[in-house]
C-alpha cells in the first residue's frame, strides 16, 4: 500500500501535507500535488493533514487506479518540495468541487521547477 493524492486537492494545493512527510516524497505542479508512491513508506502522518481530505491509501483508488497512475507519471517529473508553500489565491472557491481532474488539472510543474 501507499498513500496517493486525489481530485480534491486540484485547484486547492493546501500543501499542509508537505512538512510532515519523512521521506520528502510531495511533487508538486502547477495545481496539484502528487506522492511518489515508490518512495512512501505508507506512514500515513501526511493523510490526516490534508484540509480537503485529498489523501488516500491506493486501496481507495478509483477502480481503474488513475490516482496511483497520476501520482506516478508526474511524481517523475516534477519537482521534488519539502516546504509549505502558498496554495492557490482562490483554492478556498474550489474546495467542494468535484471532478477536477477532467476541468482542471495541469501538466505544468510547480514553483521548484
Amino acid at each position: 500500500m501507499t498513500y496517493i493524492v486525489m481530485d480534491p486537492c486540484i485547484k486547492c494545493k493546501f500543501m499542509d501535507c508537505v512538512e510532515v512527510c519523512p521521506v520528502d516524497c510531495f511533487y508538486e505542479g502547477e495545481n496539484f500535488l502528487a506522492i511518489n508512491p515508490d518512495e512512501c513508506i505508507d506512514c500515513g502522518v501526511c493523510e490526516p493533514e490534508c484540509p480537503v481530505d485529498a489523501i488516500k491509501p491506493d486501496t481507495e483508488d478509483d477502480p481503474d487506479g488513475r490516482w496511483l497512475r497520476v501520482n506516478s507519471e508526474y511524481s517523475k517529473v516534477w519537482p521534488n518540495i519539502t516546504v509549505k508553500g502558498e496554495p492557490p489565491a482562490d483554492a478556498e472557491a474550489f474546495e467542494r468541487e468535484t471532478g477536477k481532474l477532467e476541468k482542471y488539472f495541469s501538466e505544468k510543474p510547480g514553483r521548484g521547477s
